[in-house]
């Protein structure tokens, strides 16, 4: 009777809490950027200016799930996601990872799909962060490479979506062209979500039969001159063999 009443509870705080989510969007996209167009004439400043409304939105909306009781959470190794021009690179078990990652790096920036920008619930924040879009024309990987440069805290996803359960990691070689490209160390972050939720095709209402716990372990950076060779594939190719491997080392994660 308990378990059914607790799993009830974790369905409607997960309703409310995707709803604050798109309320929060639309309320930002409206409201609060383009007011700061008022403030700040450089489309830089705007961008620094969406970017920390976004970090401070999405660390409310992270304690307001782990308040309700839909999820709980660890980092280990959070002091390496400070500074600037840092390169990001995580795996992608759950829908709210970037989430998690906006909400505790500062001046992140990040690839996302270009229908986000169109979506009314997303539009605004994207835009007004001025976020590196995955459809908006020449090189994503230049456009990747001047963030850093800015000073950006660059957060990217190797796989390009979400890792399926039980299926070995596949990356994407654009990542470690941008990190080669650029002479930037990579800092990886190992996320697991015990147990699995909003993964690829899941809707948010199926929940888990107990509460999800996530853990990010933040490691130490991998310095990329190790990986140059003769010619830019080989190095992209064994810089990407290196970090799937590293990036599917389970760590054992505590029962909530």
């Amino acid at each position: 009777m308990f378990a059914w009443l607790e799993r009830a509870w974790r369905v409607t705080a997960t309703g409310i809490c995707f709803l604050c989510f798109g309320v929060g969007g639309v309320i930002l996209g409206v409201l609060v950027f383009p007011a700061s167009r008022l403030v700040f004439r450089e489309a830089e400043r705007r961008s620094e200016f969406g970017k920390r409304i976004i970090h401070g939105s999405f660390r409310r909306f992270i304690r307001l799930m782990a308040a309700m009781g839909v999820l709980s959470y660890e980092f280990h190794g959070l002091d390496r996601l400070t500074g600037r021009g840092l390169l990001i690179l995580a795996n992608h078990p759950s829908l709210i990872d970037v989430v998690f990652l906006i909400a505790h790096v500062e001046n992140a920036d990040c690839i996302v799909k270009g229908e986000l920008g169109r979506n009314p619930f997303t539009r605004g924040p994207v835009r007004a962060a001025g976020y590196v879009c995955n459809d908006q024309g020449g090189d994503m990987l230049d456009d990747c490479v001047r963030s850093l440069r800015r000073g950006n805290n660059l957060i990217v996803f190797p796989e390009g979506t979400r890792t399926r359960s039980g299926q070995p990691l596949k990356l994407h070689r654009g990542a470690a062209r941008v990190a080669l490209r650029a002479g930037v160390d990579i800092t990886p972050v190992r996320i697991r979500c015990d147990p699995p939720t909003l993964g690829k095709g899941e809707k948010w209402y199926k929940i888990p039969h107990r509460r999800v716990h996530f853990r990010f372990d933040v490691d130490e950076p991998v310095p990329v001159a190790g990986f140059v060779d003769s010619t830019d594939a080989i190095s992209a190719r064994r810089l990407t063999e290196f970090l799937a491997q590293h990036l599917s080392t389970e760590t054992e994660i505590a029962p909530s």
